[in-house]
């Protein structure tokens, strides 16, 4: 079982690897580093051309992981998720084809494009770790995670995913335009002839393996502690949320169990096996933002989130 100290030194060899083809967005590439090494499902909500699926990509490689992308559309059956079964005329039975969800890295584009239906298929697969064609329930990768994105202006013909389903995801990561200084570098690599979506990526080499991988999280939820001062912490800081009067709905016992394993998850990365507040004060916000509903009253007076999370850490005694 690896150490802490090993697992944030693979890490940070991992990260170095991302930096190497995607410039900038350092809270977005770190909170995705977080949410891989806790085990979770991330949504990535941002503007078109910000690097979501090159991001996906690179962890991919880094990882040594089968990845497959699928464009979520109005008319994509669970079938095209799941697989089906087609006759074998010269076996003379029906053998199951497998579809794009059995793979280790999945990139679900535009999620709220696709109908309830199809959504609840890849769903299921994010909650149970399996999928469901014809009564018959299999198996999906041990290091399955989503990394699904959705545009945050464009609303026309999409399916927006309901609180509960919103609910399976560990994190909800913002990606907003890159900063100036990191386009232009990014134009400069173009520039000179070096097109990061193709020989970068190629040039990359994995850096753990799935098993590793797996590993590498055992480790973080065996080595990395919380002290019962910090449990209660996450505990009222996740039932404040339920009080504050601009919020319709707080955050559910699951968002405590989130908040707690990405924090021990930051934790490792900065080289720590012990949860502090401010880990769980860092978390918060992508752990939370898509759990939370505001009243409409609060949404009309413009109230938004991190206001509402702002009060609630003013409201919560923080642990000596």
């Amino acid at each position: 079982m690896p150490s802490v100290a090993s697992v944030c030194e693979t890490f940070r060899r991992l990260s170095e690897g991302v930096d190497s083809v995607v410039v900038g967005q350092k809270k977005v590439k770190e909170r995705l580093l977080v949410c891989l090494l806790a085990g979770g499902h991330a949504l990535l909500e941002g503007v078109p051309g910000t690097a979501k699926t090159l991001l996906a990509l690179v962890l991919s490689r880094l990882l040594g992981c089968r990845f497959r992308r699928i464009q979520f559309t109005p008319d994509l059956m669970p079938a095209d998720l799941v697989g089906t079964n087609i006759f074998n005329p010269k076996a003379n039975e029906f053998e199951f084809r497998p579809g794009p969800l059995f793979t280790d890295l999945l990139l679900a584009d535009e999620i709220n494009r696709t109908p309830p239906k199809t959504q609840s298929a890849l769903l299921e697969a994010m909650q149970e770790h399996a999928a469901t064609t014809d009564g018959v329930r299999r198996e999906v990768s041990p290091v399955f995670t989503v990394l699904a994105t959705q545009n945050p202006v464009e609303f026309e013909g999409t399916y927006p995913l309901p609180e509960a389903q919103r609910d399976r995801f560990l994190m909800k990561i913002a990606i907003d335009y890159p900063e100036p200084a990191d386009e232009t570098a990014m134009l400069s690599a173009y520039a000179a002839g070096r097109r990061l979506h193709d020989e970068a990526v190629e040039a990359l080499t994995p850096v753990l393996s799935r098993e590793e991988l797996l590993e590498t999280r055992r480790a973080v939820a065996r080595e990395v502690r919380a002290e019962k001062e910090v449990l209660e912490y996450i505990q009222k800081v996740v039932s404040a949320t339920r009080r504050d009067p601009s919020v319709q709905l707080g955050a559910g016992p699951r968002s405590g169990i989130a908040l707690l394993e990405t924090s021990r998850a930051l934790a490792t990365l900065r080289g720590r096996d012990f949860v502090t507040p401010d880990d769980v004060k860092e978390m918060a916000s992508p752990v939370l933002v898509h759990r939370v509903i505001l009243t409409p009253e609060a949404e009309m007076e413009g109230t938004v989130l991190e206001d509402v999370l702002r009060r609630t850490f003013e409201q919560v005694e923080v642990p000596r």
